[in-house]
């Protein structure tokens, strides 16, 4: 090659590279963007907001807690609008520039499955691969739509026995759609191909009940892609070509939640239920339970033999220990059970370094067990991570240690936290479930420099690109940048 094609393609080179930053820091494909980073590139984003100072737009929707995605020109969301149990499954398509609904489409409703009164039927977020949207509604399945609205496929799933309806959201990577099925019974993960909706790989995930964890992909330097999808009292990699499982790490808690964070080979995961931590020994074996509770001798431990008092009427939380609903709790509820009161909320820092199988007791780094958030996933962003918890609980940790670095509250912001932190142009949006959205200055040492005020209720995770931030709340969305 002589100096002028050199020339040229390292031009070229430079073009492309140029312009794929540029696509990155136009577009949040999925949920908290980029990888599930929730970190945007460099932008000029405002620190102060609100219906009177630096508002863009502001287009009213229906009700929905899924987040927004972006593409150069559009945002996509979920929704649901009707009678309470008459609900339509919507999916928006919204102009970035002006906030006009450019169209919506209704999808299928088979059935009408349970959820938790805390969000709805239409709480998990889109992906887009820039140009198409995938949406997954847990009463029909997995959608897509092209840019125009005209819909390219649909794969219906379920019925799934998840009593607090689904959390988890697709993702969009090397051709292929792909979405945690966690629930009670026949757990799965599955891979679709994005261009027509045809199933690349469905791998069973027998250990794991209900869970709403988004995935997140792991490239090491040498082996295959995995995707890292956690779930209850497992995290677990799958091969992103095969699915088939690689390694995984236990101990973690129930009903897990968030996108798992991963930088430079090291994937950080918070998870927090409530209870945990008892020990094995304090728990008996199911054959102990059956020979002092089992008064018909059936193999079956029912509502009235069941030795926590608490239980013996049957009551709310009898659906929490008899996953596959037929009135008893057997063996394989026990074992859950179980699971369920010795593992231990925490955050986990893990680096699998190709290793396989059960690196446990191997590859964690350090796990810190206080003050956890309930939904909302870790930030790590300039070497320090981030954890809110309900209540404006904010701390920083060494990314290395697990060492705390500051605890201390959110001023005027001591709400629930639903909503995952996300930063750019050097600064960092926590948002609580009151629209109040703390604005920081990042360090180890943390310090608050704005606090927002929206109305209405925030569940979602906002958006950034392009020195925009788009907040969804339950009666709008929003469109702010600096606008002075």
């Amino acid at each position: 090659m002589n100096g002028q094609h050199l020339r040229l393609a390292f031009l070229l080179t430079a073009c492309i590279a140029t312009s794929g930053s540029l696509l990155d820091a136009a577009e949040w494909r999925q949920f908290r963007g980029p990888q599930g980073l929730g970190i945007a590139p460099g932008e000029t984003l405002p620190t102060e907001f609100g219906l009177e100072q630096n508002l863009v737009w502001q287009t009213q929707v229906p009700e929905g807690h899924s987040s927004p995605v972006l593409t150069e020109d559009r945002i996509f969301i979920t929704a649901y609008e009707g009678e309470p149990g008459d609900e339509k499954l919507l999916t928006l398509a919204i102009n970035r520039a002006d906030g006009k609904v450019l169209w919506r489409r209704e999808a299928p409703r088979p059935r009408k499955e349970p959820y938790n009164r805390i969000h709805g039927p239409a709480s998990t977020s889109p992906a887009t691969d820039g140009e198409n949207v995938y949406v997954f509604f847990g009463d029909f399945g997995l959608l897509s739509y092209g840019r125009d609205g005209n819909e390219r496929w649909r794969v219906p799933l379920g019925p799934f026995a998840n009593r607090n309806g689904h959390g988890s959201s697709p993702i969009v990577t090397d051709g292929m759609v792909i979405l945690i099925c966690d629930q009670d019974t026949d757990s799965y993960i599955l891979a679709l191909n994005q261009d027509d909706g045809s199933v690349r790989w469905r791998v069973d995930r027998p250990g794991i009940t209900r869970g709403y964890a988004t995935p997140a992909i792991l490239r090491p330097p040498n082996g295959p892609a995995e995707v890292i999808a956690p779930g209850a009292y497992r995290l677990v990699s799958h091969d992103l070509e095969t699915g088939k499982e690689l390694w995984w790490v236990g101990q973690m808690p129930w009903q897990v939640r968030g996108v798992p964070v991963i930088d430079d080979g090291t994937i950080y995961f918070s998870a927090w239920e409530s209870g945990g931590g008892t020990r094995s020994e304090d728990i008996p074996p199911f054959d102990d339970v059956l020979a002092s509770n089992d008064a018909d001798r059936d193999g079956k431990i029912s509502p009235q033999e069941h030795p926590n008092p608490n239980l013996r009427k049957g009551g709310s939380t009898w659906e929490d220990y008899d996953l596959d609903d037929d009135g008893f709790i057997d063996r394989r509820d026990w074992q859950f059970y179980r699971g369920r009161l010795t593992s231990e909320s925490s955050m986990s820092a893990i680096r699998p370094a190709g290793a396989r199988g059960d690196l446990t007791d191997t590859h964690v780094l350090w796990r810190y067990y206080k003050s956890l958030p309930n939904s909302a996933s870790a930030l790590l962003y300039e070497g320090v991570v981030y954890l809110v918890k309900d209540g404006g609980i904010l701390t920083t940790l060494d990314p290395e240690t697990g060492n705390v670095l500051k605890q201390d509250r959110l001023r005027d912001a001591l709400e629930k936290y639903w909503a995952s932190p996300v930063t750019g142009d050097g600064k960092i949006y926590m948002t609580a479930e009151d629209c109040k959205i703390s604005v920081l200055k990042p360090a180890g040492q943390w310090e608050i420099i704005a606090v927002n005020d929206l109305p209405g209720n925030c569940f979602a995770t906002p958006a950034i690109a392009d020195g925009r931030i788009y907040v969804r709340t339950s009666e709008a969305i929003y469109s702010f940048g600096r606008t002075e």
